[in-house]
This record gives structure tokens, C-alpha cells and sequence, in this order.
């Protein structure tokens, strides 16, 4: 048997006898492979050889088998242990509960404390609002200062008379252009020569174009 076989079997009697509970090969395979680097066939073949050995028992389930420690190798113990074990076991339980509820507390605020700004940063950004409010204040200043302001009343009645400004425009445009349309219809020339031989400026020339609203 070469040494890296024995030191297997070492192993793994070890672990069974020290853990004191049923495995099969793969819970052992994937329990001691990490850190002893053990493949699965190599536990195979020493959990067989321990049970050979009588070191270990072994127990078939359908088609699995199932190792666990030789019991006649410890100790009896009274009822009066097991149940002080048990009540040890629960007191154990109780504080794993409570201990790992605590580490999720902590890691609650550790992640809150991640995503939150440093004290260098919260000053930064207060800076920055600060500046930011600088400017709002200096415009809110500027607005309040200014003596062209109009009350609603007068900006509605500059709309008012804008939009009725519009509409008498629309209206004459139109009036011009049916007049202009009745004229052309005998003239010989084109329209371009009749607007230069009257001398009427169109909104066209000047680059006018009539509100839509």
C-alpha cells in the first residue's frame, strides 16, 4: 500500500470516528476532497478497506451503501449523559441561532454603510448644493429686482389683443390675395411683375410668416 493510500485511510477513519455519524462515499468525497484532495475513487476503495478491516461498519440501503463508526469502541453512555448532552446540544442550538441572526444584523448595516456617502463625500455634495442654491438666490434676486414685470391682467389683455391683431391680419391677407387672384386672371404678365409694377410688399419679402395662433 503506498503512503498517499494509507494516509487516506487515516484520514477518513479519523473524520468517521471523530464525526460519529453515518456517510456514504460521496458525503466523504465532497466533505474531505477540498482539503486533503482526495478523489472519489481513492475513498472508495479505503472505506472498503477499513470495512475490511473491521475498523468501520458498513450498511447497505437499496442500492447505496452507508459507513459509520464501530460503536463497540466507545464507551457506554448512561441516560442521565444523553439527556445532558441533548440539553447541551439545545443550549448550542440557541446560541448558533442567536449568533448567526446577529452576523445577518451586521451584515445588514455593513451593507448600508457600503452604499452610503463618506464624510468626504457628503461634503462635497453639500458644497456643491450650497453653490447650487448660490445661484438659484443670485437669479431669484436678479428676477425680483427687475422693473419690467406685468401683472396677469395685463399679460391676458397683450394675448387678447395679440390674438384679435392676427386675425384682422389673416383676414386682409386673405382679402388681398383673392383681389390680386381676380386681377391676374386678365393680366398678361406674371404675378412677380404685377406685385414690382404697383409696388406691393408682400410679408414673403420681409420674411413674415402669419402666426398660427
Amino acid at each position: 500500500m503506498s503512503k498517499k493510500e494509507s494516509a487516506a485511510l487515516e484520514f477518513i477513519f479519523a473524520y468517521i470516528n471523530e464525526k460519529n455519524r453515518p456517510y456514504s462515499v460521496q458525503d466523504v468525497f465532497t466533505n474531505l476532497q477540498k482539503q486533503h484532495g482526495l478523489g472519489k475513487t481513492a475513498v472508495s476503495k479505503a472505506m472498503e478497506q477499513l470495512t475490511v478491516e473491521g475498523k468501520i461498519k458498513e450498511k447497505t440501503y437499496g442500492k447505496q451503501k452507508i459507513y459509520f463508526a464501530d460503536q463497540a469502541q466507545f464507551e457506554e453512555v448512561s441516560e442521565a449523559e444523553l439527556k445532558a448532552m441533548d440539553s447541551h446540544i439545545s443550549e448550542l442550538s440557541t446560541q448558533v441561532q442567536t449568533v448567526s441572526q446577529s452576523c445577518r444584523q451586521l451584515d445588514t448595516e455593513l451593507k448600508e454603510l457600503k452604499s452610503s456617502l463618506t464624510t468626504e463625500e457628503m461634503i462635497s455634495e453639500i458644497q456643491e448644493l450650497k453653490a447650487e442654491c448660490s445661484g438659484y438666490r443670485e437669479r431669484l434676486g436678479k428676477i425680483k429686482s427687475a422693473t419690467n414685470h406685468i401683472t396677469p391682467e395685463q399679460k391676458e389683455k397683450v394675448y387678447k389683443e395679440r390674438n384679435l391683431y392676427v386675425k384682422e391680419w389673416k383676414k386682409r391677407k386673405r382679402l388681398a390675395s383673392d383681389m390680386m387672384g381676380s386681377i391676374l386672371e386678365g393680366y398678361p404678365k406674371t404675378k412677380k411683375q404685377f406685385l414690382e409694377e404697383v409696388g406691393v410688399e408682400t410679408d414673403e419679402d420681409y420674411q413674415v410668416t402669419v402666426p398660427t395662433t
